[in-house]
């Protein structure tokens, strides 16, 4: 929806959006508390699966409906403190949707567990369309239709200003029809609720909680800390709008840490069994990594084409976009990295790591941003990954040693910042010689990287 938004929206209003999506980051993890990582280890322990998903429906259920009747209660509260008194209404959508969000996450957990992917991303991309639907519906067709015909039928829903409430319209809606489309996961299960379970299972996920709301401050809390920090020379709102915009061109690094995320969870686990599943970890991590750094390459390459993504207002901001790409890909190996305190239930170490992160990113964002402004938001990222990559890698061959081949994700890092660098410094005059330039440079990667593995593509294909 980037595009539609910064197409359509100035800088000002934009960053409206991203301040409040980045409040909303940080309170789903504290609604769901570590409880979908907490559910994938419990079932492959427990033998009562349906009592298992039961439990942790019901507390999430709980938990969710106390968070709506709070914010119903005190939303003019919360809108007077983070500066929207005038749109308060903006507090109780986003209350609803944080609820129902938090809420669905365990029905789909529960498909991601019994690899119902299909159904998944049925579900998923449902929303998706729903909440693209409705964002063209309000944004694009309902002006339109209203400067062609004043007393048209759609002024039964809109007044055809372009504004962001309806964005956020757009997604409360989105979020119900998802609960809708899960109701048979929620109804279809026999209601059982163990006390002793849920304690067991928040032990373990609690930790991941911090380690969560931690993770969150590394990835959104700059969105906030911009606001404050600032100088009063620049307007804050444009400048926050400018740098969430530019963040996004980062989207499809973002997209496909994602959708490993869905996959590779349940699958670590399931494979936990396994004698040669440290193996199987070690492979994981050196194909994701080549997986993005082409993804890398593939951006900054053709970045001219990427950054019609967003408006033409915005491309001031395009500096921070392969500061942000390679931040996101450690993030991605941070993930990969993970499971060494998940297998072994030292989850502790997973909010440890997740704290030092966060503690950098407030520091850097505070000392950086007065001088640098949103360069500083994106360097304090990219240090803050990089450190926690170190640091959980480290951590990680004392507790549960993995021989990563360290060698090769480091000749393919080393290839690709030197193909990016190298394209930088050239001075291509047209849009053909350049676009050749890049294609020819992307190849070089790619044929690279499958030389080398040539002899595991083999193996793989002969499994």
């Amino acid at each position: 929806m980037v595009p539609l938004y910064t197409y359509n929206l100035v800088a000002k209003e934009y960053g409206v959006v991203t301040e409040l999506y980045a409040y909303v980051s940080f309170l789903i993890i504290i609604l769901t508390y570590g409880m979908e990582t907490g559910f994938f280890r419990f079932s492959e322990t427990e033998k009562d699966t349906s009592k298992l998903y039961s439990t942790t429906l019901i507390s999430l259920f709980s938990t969710s409906t106390l968070f709506i009747l709070l914010v119903s209660l005190f939303y003019h509260n919360i809108a007077d403190v983070i500066g929207y008194s005038g749109h308060s209404e903006y507090i109780l959508w986003f209350g609803i949707v944080i609820g129902l969000d938090a809420f669905v996450s365990i029905p789909f957990a529960k498909l991601r567990q019994q690899n119902k992917a299909l159904k998944f991303a049925v579900i998923k991309f449902s929303n998706i369309i729903v909440n693209i639907g409705l964002n063209l519906f309000f944004i694009v067709l309902s002006p339109y239709l209203i400067e062609q015909n004043p007393d048209s039928w759609v002024t039964a829903f809109t007044d055809g200003e372009i504004s962001v409430r309806y964005i956020f319209i757009s997604n409360l809606i989105s979020s119900g029809v998802t609960v809708l489309l899960l109701l048979p996961e929620i109804l279809n299960v026999k209601f059982a609720f163990d006390s002793k379970l849920l304690k067991r299972i928040l032990i373990y996920s609690l930790p991941l909680l911090l380690a969560g709301l931690a993770g969150m401050v590394n990835e959104t809390l700059d969105r906030i800390l911009l606001k404050y920090f600032l100088p009063s020379s620049v307007d804050v709102m444009h400048e926050i709008g400018i740098y969430g915009a530019n963040y996004k061109i980062a989207i499809l690094m973002t997209l496909f840490i994602q959708m490993f995320r869905y996959a590779a969870e349940p699958f670590f686990f399931a494979q936990a069994k396994e004698s040669n599943s440290k193996n199987i970890y070690s492979e994981v991590m050196k194909y994701f990594t080549i997986f993005g750094l082409f993804i890398f390459l593939f951006v900054m390459l053709y970045l001219d084409i990427f950054k019609a993504f967003i408006g033409e207002s915005y491309h001031e901001g395009l500096k921070i976009v392969p500061i942000v790409l390679m931040a996101n890909l450690f993030l991605g190996i941070i993930y990969n990295l993970s499971i060494w305190y998940k297998l072994t239930n030292k989850t502790k170490y997973g909010a440890l790591i997740a704290l030092i992160g966060a503690v950098i990113t407030i520091v850097l964002n505070i000392v950086l941003i007065p001088h640098i402004g949103y360069m500083g938001s994106a360097w304090a990222t990219f240090i803050c990954y990089f450190s926690m990559m170190i640091i959980s890698y480290t951590l990680g061959q004392k507790y549960f040693k993995v021989k990563y081949d360290i060698k090769s994700m480091l000749i393919y890092t080393v290839i690709a910042l030197a193909i990016y660098f190298g394209f930088e410094n050239m001075s291509l005059g047209n849009n053909i010689l350049k676009y050749s330039v890049s294609t020819l440079f992307l190849l070089v990667f790619i044929s690279f990287a499958f030389l080398k593995e040539k002899k595991n593509f083999i193996k793989i294909k002969n499994i």
